[in-house]
């Protein structure tokens, strides 16, 4: 029998809350992930400790008091294999929903905001299709906090403005007019970092920007493709601003 089925005659008084803390820096925390935080009976972090919870930590700066909290450690894995990936979300799924069950208000922390490219999307459609309550909280994307970071606009008038994930084929996006905000590239960057090469080589006039870690006490800037060479990281955000051909 699936949790899903186990759910239909109980009471559903629970209440999950995706919390957005953004992209790094505690102060960009918004006051109500920061109430939200602290209401919550339960909080689930996507990591399999806290050291290892980029959200954690960033939530722990401003509000200390979480380490009083009920943790629930719900590490999402990033594998292919779709079976792997089921079970452990399935896993993740049914201990959210033991917690709503018993009534209590669960809060799962995400860096930057639940809407974009995050893994607690795929609760919060199997917690509102087996009908408990759950709310979004939103969180300042790192796109967004990055630009800040480098002082520059990702979009001025008509420009348009893509966000891309990392396991999106790079290639493709050299010929996108406007902005280009590649999401997590650490693991793509050196492929990226070659598309881009080839077409400045080429005549494609853009500006080209990176942050790692925006907002956090390693954080670092790159401004150039030369100076993204040197950049390493997961949270590596990549903005590139196209002019088209010289």
């Amino acid at each position: 029998m699936t949790a899903e089925n186990n759910t239909k005659n109980i009471d559903k008084t629970g209440r999950l809350y995706g919390i957005g803390v953004g992209p790094g820096d505690p102060k960009l925390m918004t006051i109500k992930a920061y109430e939200a935080i602290k209401a919550c009976d339960v909080i689930a972090i996507p990591a399999v400790s806290k050291a290892e919870c980029y959200a954690y930590q960033i939530v722990e700066k401003i509000y200390p008091d979480i380490a009083q909290k009920c943790i629930m450690c719900t590490p999402f894995p990033m594998i292919k294999d779709k079976k792997k990936l089921d079970a452990a979300h399935e896993k993740i799924y049914s201990d959210i929903v033991a917690e709503l069950q018993c009534g209590r208000t669960v809060g799962m922390l995400t860096i930057g905001d639940p809407s974009v490219y995050s893994t607690y999307m795929y609760i919060h459609k199997r917690i509102t299709e087996a009908g408990f309550d759950a709310e979004m909280i939103s969180g300042v994307p790192s796109f967004c906090a990055a630009a800040a970071r480098l002082g520059i606009p990702l979009g001025e008038m008509r420009q348009e403005i893509h966000i891309i994930p990392a396991s999106y084929d790079v290639e493709k996006t050299i010929e996108y007019g406007g902005t280009c905000v590649y999401m997590k590239s650490g693991k793509k960057l050196g492929e990226l970092i070659k598309v881009l090469e080839k077409a400045t080589a080429l005549g494609r006039k853009m500006d080209v920007y990176g942050v790692t870690n925006c907002g956090m006490e390693d954080e670092r800037i790159y401004r150039g493709v030369d100076e993204l060479n040197s950049a390493e990281g997961y949270l590596t955000i990549v903005i590139v601003k196209h002019y088209g051909n010289g």
